[in-house]
Formats: structure tokens, C-alpha cells, sequence
């Protein structure tokens, strides 16, 4: 039986770039997927994208793409990736350019096209799916609406015969699934097929993740030299069960443990993991280890789609506010809580109207309050102020009024840190699918 394989060289837009080079160049992929796009991400490549008509894609488009474009051209690798973000097109020309550059002619880019719903979901009235209120609740300051986009025009893009695929926002698992369908000639109603490769899809997409990243617990789930963490490579075969493996010579383990805690990853209903091209069913998904950094995973089902797609919504949504500061030695926790009153009262003060305000003693009380205090006096505190306000200058002056302490506060403060930024907020709503328009634009080096 037909097998292919599959690597995937990033779970999310910062990732590390070496495994994939390791991938590229010895992984003996027939395919190279990055997935680098979060549902805020795209908000803030929408962001990029207004004041610089030439941006928008991913900021590590262009390093990765040198990295690996020269080995996956050699060994006829195809790259399929959602770093095309807010400009799909502006990211294929820049590849083309970059292949170009590195002397590989003859290499064909596509652009996939559509997910951007801006203009259709403004247009009508829509539900926000996490508060139920109108999408006319947002006033105005709505920044961007991008479908979750399925495995269709990706494999059309393949069909074409593009090396190189740069989406948008798709849903992760058809970024891996569009060439299982393609190669294999899956038919779009075999919903057993397309529940499988959702699997498949679901436990490569956050790379380093399903190789004992995240994964490690030390002393209870130990995992050797993260520090050289191995990215995954899925072989499938026509009947979509997988092997999940790593290169032999990387850090990092494939185990049942790992693949079982991915595969719940993310997941509200394990019988219901809804997409844009099936209702995935993983609640009788078999894993087992076959060999070492080897382990078998089958069983995946499906039922057609609700013909609704997802649509992630980013808006503005304030400033915050930031600022740090430490103590430490003998009566470190009461200098650091009286630190948090003197800022309080100067809030209070100087009239900052906050619709969020956060005072946390990092390491005694931010993650769990005060019921995870432990006894006895900790050696050191950091005191992080954070506030959620109106405007910049708001948001500058949290910062500014935590930095005071350092002659206007306790005794022995050191360390300040200050920050502001612009809030990009995401909900999600839901968009018939008749009314999401995909294409492809293709080019070639």
C-alpha cells in the first residue's frame, strides 16, 4: 500500500526553524507543512497589513523559506503552509522572489485565496458565538474576519502542480489532510477517510508538541535533550492510519503518552471535533507504540459538515498597561504588598478608570491567589501591576506609576519593567458556507 510522508516544520509562528531544516534535508518527506497561525495571529497580521499594503504575512516567511527551499526543491518536497496570514499573495510573490534568489527557477508558488470574509460579515447581521451578542455590539472597531477555509482550494492548488502552497486562515487539520485527498484521491463525502486524516492532521499540526514538547514533566515524564526537540513526520497510508516518527538521531520522544495527549489537545467534544469539511469523530481512535519513537494511530471516523465555517473576528479592544518590580531579602512580601497600595491609591488619585486591573505577587499569588500561598516568607517577590484602559497614554501611565517606586516606594525595589500596547481582541462567529469564495493564484520563479 501507498505511503506517504509527511513533516511538519512549525506549530505556531515563532516556532524553531532548525527541525525543519533537519526535516527538509533528511526527512525523506514528500511533503513539509507549517502551521503558524493563531487566532489572534491573523488579527495582528490584519493589523500589519493596513499600514503596509506589502505585509501581512508571516515574519518568519522569509527565513524559513531560505532555510528550506534549497533541500525541498532537490528532493521534490512540496510545502503547504497558512504563513500566507492576512496576505496570502504577498506572501507567494515574496517566495518567488526568494526561490529566485537562491537560483531555483522553474519553481511554482500558489496563493490560495478567500478566507478573508471582511467585507461579507459587516455586511449582515451575525452572532458572536462566544458572548451572543450582535456583531453591531463591536462599534465599529472590528479590524478583521477570516474563515476557517477547508481542504478544497488547497488541493486544487496541488492539482496545479504547485511546489509551494501559502494559505490563510484554513482549519489546521486540512493543511495536512489537502495532500492526503490529493495523492490518494479521497472522495469529499468518504467522511471514514476524511475522520482519519483529521486525526492525522490534529496530532502533526502543533509539531514539536506531539515529540515530547509540552509533553515533559521531569521526574514523572521525563523526556531526553529537548534542547534538540525533533519535529514529527506522519507516514500515511491510502487508508489514512498512521505511524507517527521523528528522525533517529533528534531529541525529543514519540510514545502512546505523547500521541494520547495531542490528540485531546484543544478538544471540547472528542466525538464532535467540528471542520470545514467533515465532523471528526476520535472517540474510537486506536494508539499503539509499534516500535521505539514509533506508534500507530487508526480509527478516526466522520459525518458530513454543518455547512457552517468558522469565522475568527479581531477588533480593538483597549490598551494595557504594564509594569513590574522586585524586592527581596527580609520582608520581601510586605514590602512588595505595600508597594501594590501605594499604586493602587495613586490609580485612585490621578482618576486612571480601568475596566480591568490586576496586582499579582509573581510566585506567591498570580496563578492561584491566595489560596496556593505557602508558608513562610518567600526570599524574593516580583509585583506585576496590569491594567486593561481606554488609551495609550492610559496605558503608558501604569507603567509610569509602577517605575515611581523606585524613589517614591518601600525600601530596596529594583528591576522595573514598563510596558503598553494596543489590545487586538478575538471572538468567533458562524458563516454559511456558500457565501466563503476560495481561489488560487498561481506563479512561477
Amino acid at each position: 500500500m501507498r505511503t506517504l510522508r509527511i513533516g511538519c516544520g512549525a506549530g505556531y509562528s515563532g516556532d524553531r526553524i532548525e527541525p525543519a531544516i533537519e526535516l527538509a534535508r533528511h526527512g525523506e518527506l514528500d511533503y513539509l507543512v507549517f502551521e503558524c497561525l493563531a487566532e489572534r495571529t491573523i488579527a495582528l497580521a490584519q493589523q500589519a497589513r493596513l499600514k503596509d499594503a506589502a505585509a501581512g504575512f508571516d515574519p518568519l516567511l522569509e527565513a524559513r523559506m531560505r532555510a528550506v527551499l534549497p533541500a525541498c526543491a532537490a528532493r521534490g518536497t512540496r510545502i503547504v503552509s497558512n504563513m500566507g496570514a492576512a496576505n496570502p499573495l504577498a506572501a507567494a510573490r515574496r517566495t518567488v522572489q526568494i526561490a529566485r534568489d537562491l537560483g531555483l527557477s522553474g519553481l511554482k508558488v500558489a496563493a490560495v485565496l478567500g478566507d478573508d470574509v471582511l467585507e461579507q460579515v459587516l455586511r449582515g447581521e451575525h452572532r458572536l458565538e462566544e458572548t451572543g451578542q450582535p456583531l453591531s455590539a463591536l462599534k465599529g472597531r472590528v479590524i478583521s474576519a477570516n474563515a476557517y477555509l477547508g481542504v478544497g482550494p488547497i488541493r486544487e492548488a496541488l492539482a496545479s502542480g504547485a511546489d509551494v502552497v501559502l494559505t490563510g486562515r484554513a482549519c489546521d487539520p486540512a493543511l495536512f489532510m489537502a495532500p492526503l485527498v490529493h495523492e490518494f484521491g479521497w472522495s469529499m463525502d468518504d467522511w471514514t477517510l476524511l475522520g482519519q486524516g483529521t486525526v492525522v492532521g490534529h496530532l502533526l499540526e502543533c509539531a514539536g508538541q506531539v515529540t515530547g514538547g509540552y509533553f515533559a514533566d521531569p521526574g514523572r515524564k521525563d523526556v531526553p535533550d529537548l534542547a534538540r526537540l525533533g519535529f514529527p513526520i506522519g507516514e500515511v497510508d491510502e487508508q489514512g492510519a498512521l505511524v507517527v516518527t521523528k528522525l533517529a538521531d533528534t531529541g525529543g520522544r514519540v510514545s502512546a503518552a505523547t500521541c494520547k495527549e495531542q490528540l485531546l489537545y484543544e478538544i471540547h467534544d472528542p466525538r464532535r471535533y467540528f471542520q470545514a469539511d467533515v465532523v471528526a469523530d476520535f472517540s474510537e481512535v486506536c494508539i499503539e507504540e509499534i516500535a521505539p519513537d514509533r506508534v500507530r494511530v487508526f480509527g478516526g471516523r466522520g459525518s458530513p459538515p454543518t455547512g457552517l465555517l468558522k469565522v475568527s473576528v479581531g477588533y480593538a479592544d483597549g490598551h494595557v498597561g504594564e509594569g513590574q518590580i522586585s524586592y527581596a531579602g527580609s520582608g520581601a512580601l510586605a514590602r512588595a504588598r505595600l508597594a501594590a497600595d501605594i499604586v493602587r491609591e495613586r490609580f485612585s488619585l490621578t482618576g486612571l478608570a480601568a475596566q480591568e486591573l490586576r496586582f499579582d505577587l509573581i510566585g506567591v499569588d498570580a496563578l492561584h491567589g491566595e489560596a496556593a500561598m505557602r508558608a513562610g516568607e518567600p526570599a524574593e517577590v516580583r509585583l506585576r501591576v496590569a491594567a486593561r484602559v481606554a488609551t495609550w497614554a492610559q496605558a503608558v501611565q501604569v507603567g509610569n506609576e509602577v517605575e515611581t517606586l523606585y524613589t517614591n516606594g518601600p525600601a530596596g525595589g529594583g528591576g522595573v519593567t514598563k510596558s503598553a500596547r494596543e489590545i487586538v481582541a478575538v471572538q468567533s462567529l458562524l458563516l454559511p458556507r456558500e457565501r466563503v469564495h476560495a481561489s488560487v493564484r498561481s506563479m512561477q520563479a
